[in-house]
Formats: C-alpha cells, sequence, structure tokens
C-alpha cells in the first residue's frame, strides 16, 4: 500500500530519499548567487520569502527528522504541534545563505538517515496531534514532498 500525505501529490511515484537528496541540489542550484534582496523578496504579494520559505523548510526537516528518530527511541511517541509562523518569526535573524546551508545539510542527514532503516523501523509507529497514528514511512514521504510544494515558490523569486 502507498503511503499517502498531504503532499503525495508533489512527491507522486517518486523514491522519496532520491527526492530528498535531488532537491537539496535543486534548492542550491536555485538560490546560487542570489542577493539579499532576492532572499528577502517575497514568492507573491503577502507571502513569504525566499529567506523565509528556506527556513521553514530547515525548520521542518528539524521537527519532522527529530519526530521520527523519537519514534524509533520511545516506546509510544508522542509528536507536538508547532506553529510555522511562530518557529519563522524565531529565526528573524537567519541569514538566507545560512537557510540555505541548514537546510542542504539536514535534508542530506535525513536521507541518510532514512536510507539505513529497516522497513521495520520505517513502519514504527508514533502518535501525531492533527493526522493520528502515523509512521516513520509517513514522514519519509512527507518531507521531500513538501520541499517540491514549496520550491516553486523558491523558482518565482528566481525568476527576474
Amino acid at each position: 500500500m502507498a503511503t499517502t500525505t498531504p503532499y503525495s501529490k508533489q512527491l507522486g511515484d517518486r523514491d522519496p530519499i532520491v527526492a530528498m537528496r535531488e532537491n537539496a541540489d535543486r534548492v542550491k542550484a536555485i538560490t546560487k548567487g542570489w542577493s539579499a534582496q532576492q532572499f528577502d523578496r517575497p514568492w507573491a504579494p503577502g507571502k513569504w520569502t525566499g529567506r523565509q520559505i528556506l527556513t521553514h523548510l530547515a525548520q521542518t526537516e528539524l521537527a519532522l527528522g527529530n519526530r521520527a528518530r523519537m519514534a524509533l527511541a520511545i516506546p509510544n511517541y508522542q509528536a507536538q504541534s508547532f506553529n510555522q509562523d511562530v518557529w519563522i518569526a524565531q529565526e528573524s535573524g537567519l541569514s538566507g545563505p545560512e537557510a540555505v546551508d541548514a537546510l542542504v545539510a539536514l535534508a542530506r542527514m535525513n536521507a541518510s538517515f532514512f536510507a539505513a532503516l529497516s522497513p521495520s523501523e520505517r513502519e514504527r509507529t508514533m502518535v501525531h496531534p492533527e493526522y493520528g497514528a502515523i509512521t516513520v514511512d509517513w514522514i519519509l514521504h512527507l518531507l521531500p514532498g513538501h520541499q517540491l510544494n514549496h520550491i516553486p515558490q523558491l523558482e518565482a523569486i528566481a525568476r527576474p
């Protein structure tokens, strides 16, 4: 049975680990040579800036990678929700290039982590307050789909 997440449409039938690695490279390529003004440009009126999108993606890698690790380490792990807008506001001092570096490093770390898991580890469950019982595999499939959801926004900023 296929794993279904809120971002399954974006991921499609791609291998999630391969997609995570390719997405990290793609983000680096999109943002290479960006000026401070590009990092601070919103992708559409009233929307997040490039820096905020990159920070959000890095924070999501951090939070969801941690959830997967905790599910493997703690029986009956209960994930906690987080407010993405509050988290973004807490990282206001992070520069655009630092956000790219953080995202790329965390995505690569998570890809290596997930690639080393056994099928039974990937099926380990946890409870999420919004989604109910989810697996480590669910997180694995959500992360690259989430990245793919935001990459077009970065591409919009990159266009002159």
